[in-house]
């Protein structure tokens, strides 16, 4: 397969073994908790499944770095595994690094309950403010962690100016792409260093696996899977198969979430009952130009407020019959939630209003249902608040 075949190419074909095991078109489950050694062999040969070296792991990393355009790749036990090692790996005692002030609740949970423990320090930035992040730099400030898209306001990062800013003052770069998926965007080609994602969403996409992903340069990838082996956070052999299959039909999957996420804002900004939509397609979004010249779609995530506030909300989802009320997205159902009752509950009243979540704000995850019945069911919905 030659390095410039598209990505719905890349994500059948890369990273297959040239060897089928027994013929099999299908990469089998490598149900093993260790393997053969082979004379002459070194230590860092050795095959172990803590070690994300299996052949259900090695498929799964060569894909991934095909897909992202990154020298190397390792998956992990979850999304978080993922955020935490490369934390762990690439700070230490006494270092500082800048993260963005809108994070997903576990990793905001993660900096204020864990990072402080291990003696290293952070601020938080604001995405699209690039002016006032040089006045947070200190001597040992050694990285800048931000998302894609925020979670659940859907604010597009200024990810070229979180770019510059890394070159400039010699910091690692790691973004969280989960929302956007390499599909719509592959930081790494912008100058990212190191690219994250919560695998349970887009990149598996069945709602039936946690897991995560590190994708970057072989040397940043190499010191995450180091501290990942230690930590022990490895994917499970069957939890690799089902996510390297997933992977498989990631560039169908996504046209369909995009194409559902624009139809039902579009619907949604229409009805008068809805005071104001998020989402990053919509003209009407603060940063839809950013969005329209970096990314290829933007995703099935939206949010939105009901002019009657957070009871109408909560009717609301009673209401609708083909959305699942449960966090997480990326799967092939629609799932709707109110983040201040779920992801974002640990915040406390005040730190969300600090970031513009409201109590009432409703967030969708549209699955790959058709976009006319999403919509009808909306409607209806609706009508009964």
């Amino acid at each position: 397969m030659g390095a410039k075949a598209k990505i719905e190419t890349q994500a059948v074909h890369a990273g297959e073994p040239a060897d089928r095991a027994s013929g099999a078109v299908v990469v089998p489950v490598y149900q093993s908790a260790t393997f053969e050694s082979l004379p002459g062999e070194e230590y860092d040969d050795i095959r172990y499944a803590r070690l994300s070296n299996t052949p259900s792991h090695n498929v799964l990393h060569a894909k991934l770095a095909a897909l992202c355009g990154g020298e190397a790749a390792v998956v992990a036990g979850s999304g978080m595994a993922a955020i935490s090692t490369t934390l762990l790996a690439l700070l230490e005692n006494g270092d500082h690094f800048l993260a963005q002030d809108c994070l997903y609740g576990g990793t905001r949970g993660l900096l204020t309950e864990d990072i402080p423990g291990i003696g290293v320090d952070y601020d938080l930035i604001r995405g699209n403010d690039p002016d006032s992040w040089s006045a947070l730099l200190r001597p040992k400030t050694r990285l800048v962690y931000v998302e894609t898209m925020t979670n659940p306001l859907l604010e597009v990062t200024d990810l070229e100016a979180v770019v510059a800013f890394a070159r400039e003052h010699g910091l690692i770069s790691v973004v969280d792409n989960t929302f956007a998926s390499p599909v719509n965007l592959r930081p790494l080609e912008l100058g990212f260093g190191v690219e994250i994602h919560s695998a349970t969403k887009y990149l598996n996409g069945h709602s039936d696996i946690v897991a995560g992903a590190v994708v970057g340069s072989a040397e940043l990838v190499g010191r995450i899977t180091h501290k990942l082996n230690h930590l022990g956070g490895s994917l499970d052999p069957h939890a690799c198969f089902l996510l390297h299959r997933g992977l498989k039909t990631l560039a169908l999957r996504m046209r369909q979430h995009n194409e559902n996420g624009m139809r039902l804002s579009e619907f949604l900004v229409a009805q008068p009952a809805v005071a104001r939509v998020r989402y990053p397609g919509l003209a009407s979004h603060p940063q839809h130009g950013r969005a329209a010249r970096l990314f290829a779609g933007c995703g099935g995530v939206l949010s939105f407020e009901l002019a009657a506030g957070v009871e109408a909300a909560e009717r609301l989802i009673d209401a609708v019959e083909l959305p699942i009320s449960a966090p997480s997205l990326g799967g092939v159902e629609c799932l709707i939630t109110r983040p201040a009752a779920t992801s974002h509950k640990v915040m406390t009243p005040g730190q969300r209003e600090e970031i513009g979540l409201t109590e009432g704000l409703v967030r969708v995850a549209v699955g790959i249902e058709a976009a006319v019945d999403l919509c009808a069911d909306f409607e209806q919905a609706l009508a009964q608040i």
